[in-house]
């Protein structure tokens, strides 16, 4: 396990710096500080997830932008919205 942030004691001393790996003994000590709860690093997703959630955005993103048709000139705002916010909930970072 890995602390995602400092770790404070009541008086505001560091008693671990944030990334430190904490092993069995670190953490046998843990009451002594009265220290009930760690801010843990979560792993990062797998690809797998990655994919999994990118998805179920764009299943997301076609459900909510159903009535629109992208090849009508007439309604250019809407698609440039559909891109930008595409762009934002895929990760992509780039509006079309």
């Amino acid at each position: 396990m890995v602390l995602s942030d400092v770790l404070l004691d009541a008086h505001g001393q560091v008693l671990l710096p944030q990334g430190a790996v904490l092993t069995e003994n670190m953490l046998a000590l843990m009451p002594r500080h009265n220290i009930d709860m760690l801010p843990i690093q979560a792993p990062p997703p797998s690809p797998e997830e990655i994919a999994a959630q990118q998805a179920a955005d764009s299943e997301r993103l076609a459900y909510l932008f159903r009535k629109h048709d992208p090849d009508n000139p007439e309604d250019a705002a809407t698609t440039l919205l559909r891109a930008y916010v595409t762009a934002y909930r895929l990760g992509t970072g780039e509006a079309a």
